[in-house]
C-alpha cells in the first residue's frame, strides 16, 4: 500500500539534522564523512521500522523538535533517552510505534545521553549530495532540508507500513553514561609529547567542554609539559583522532571535522567506541585506555 506522508516541524529543537551512513570515498577530496555520530543507534532505529540501514533519519541533539504527521506512520526512537510524547502519551525507546494521521510527536526532557534518532518507515524524499543527506556547513545549499528549521517539511513514501522488525536482543544496546572509558591506539605523533603529558592523558578523567559539536569535542583538561608542541604540516585525520593543541588541550575530532589538521595526533579512539563518544555532552567525563 502506498502512503504519502509529510512531516511538518512545529519546533526544530536545538540541533536536528537529517543523517545516514555518511559519505564514503570522498575524504581524499577534503570532504568530511558526515553521517550519524551514533551509528549503532541509527541502524537500530531503521531496522526496527523495516528500513534499510542507510535510509535517512533524524539526529536529535540535546533538545528535540515537535513534529506533526499528516498521515499514518511507523516510527522508532533510539539513542539518547528523552521523554517522547505521541500527542500526550509517553512512548518508549527502542520499540516500534504506530501513529495515526494528525499525531504530533514531541521531544521533552533529556534524561540520558546526547543524541536520539527518529526513524520513520518508508522512502525519504530528500536531496542527497555525494551519496548522502548529511549536511555540510561549506555547501549548505547542496542539502537544503538537512538542517531542520521551524516550518521544514519532509516528504516520505511509506509504501510498506506493515513491514517491521524486532531488534535482536543478543546485540547489546548502546550504553548511556556520563562517564566513559574509551579505548585508543597510539597516534603518529604520540611519542613527540612528554612522558608527563602521556601520564596525565591516561591517568585522569577529561571533561567535555562547552566547545562540543559534530566537528569535535574540545576537552577541558590541559596536559602539563605540552606547551612546547609545535604545529605540524597538515596531515590526514579521521573521526576519533585525538589532537593536542599547542596549549596542551586535547581535541577529539568527529564526523564533520576537516580531513586534515596540523596539531599532533596523539591517539585514535577505536571505531567500536565512537558510538559511546557520540552520546557525551558538555560536562561528561572521558577516561582513555591504551590497547
Amino acid at each position: 500500500m502506498s502512503n504519502d506522508l509529510t512531516l511538518t516541524f512545529l519546533k526544530a529543537g536545538l540541533q536536528t539534522t537529517l543523517q545516514d551512513n555518511g559519505r564514503k570515498g570522498y575524504q581524499q577530496l577534503g570532504i568530511p564523512k558526515g553521517g550519524a555520530l551514533d551509528q549503532s543507534s541509527a541502524s537500530m532505529a531503521n531496522h526496527i521500522v523495516g528500513n534499510e540501514s542507510d535510509e535517512p533519519l533524524l539526529e536529535i541533539t540535546m533538545a528535540g523538535p515537535e513534529i506533526l504527521f499528516d498521515s499514518d506512520a511507523i516510527i522508532a526512537v533510539t539513542g539518547a533517552h528523552f521523554d517522547v510524547y505521541s500527542d500526550n502519551v509517553l512512548i518508549e525507546n527502542d520499540k516500534v510505534h504506530y501513529l495515526e494521521s494528525g499525531t504530533m510527536i514531541r521531544f521533552d526532557k533529556l534524561n540520558a545521553g546526547c543524541r536520539a534518532y527518529l526513524a520513520v518507515a518508508g522512502n525519504w524524499k530528500v536531496k542527497k549530495w555525494k551519496d548522502s543527506v548529511s549536511p555540510l556547513l561549506q555547501v549548505a545549499e547542496a542539502t537544503p532540508n538537512s538542517v531542520i528549521k521551524k516550518g521544514t517539511k519532509i516528504n516520505i513514501n511509506s509504501s510498506y507500513l506493515n513491514h517491521t522488525n524486532l531488534w535482536d536482543k543478543k546485540i547489546p544496546y548502546p550504553a548511556l553514561s556520563n562517564k566513559v572509558r574509551l579505548r585508543v591506539l597510539v597516534g603518529p605523533e604520540f611519542h613527540s609529547i612528554s612522558r608527563l603529558a602521556i601520564a596525565n592523558f591516561f591517568g585522569k578523567g577529561h571533561k567535555v567542554s562547552n566547545d562540543a559539536n559534530r566537528m569535535g569535542y574540545r576537552l577541558s583538561s590541559q596536559l602539563e609539559k605540552a606547551t612546547e608542541i609545535k604545529e605540524l604540516i597538515s596531515s590526514g585525520i579521521i573521526p576519533g583522532t585525538v589532537q593536542l593543541t599547542g596549549s596542551g588541550q586535547p581535541i577529539i575530532l568527529l564526523n564533520d571535522a576537516q580531513t586534515t589538521g596540523g596539531y599532533p595526533r596523539i591517539a585514535n579512539i577505536i571505531d567500536e567506541d565512537l558510538d559511546q563518544l557520540a552520546q557525551l555532552k558538555p560536562g561528561d567525563e572521558i577516561w582513555f585506555s591504551l590497547i
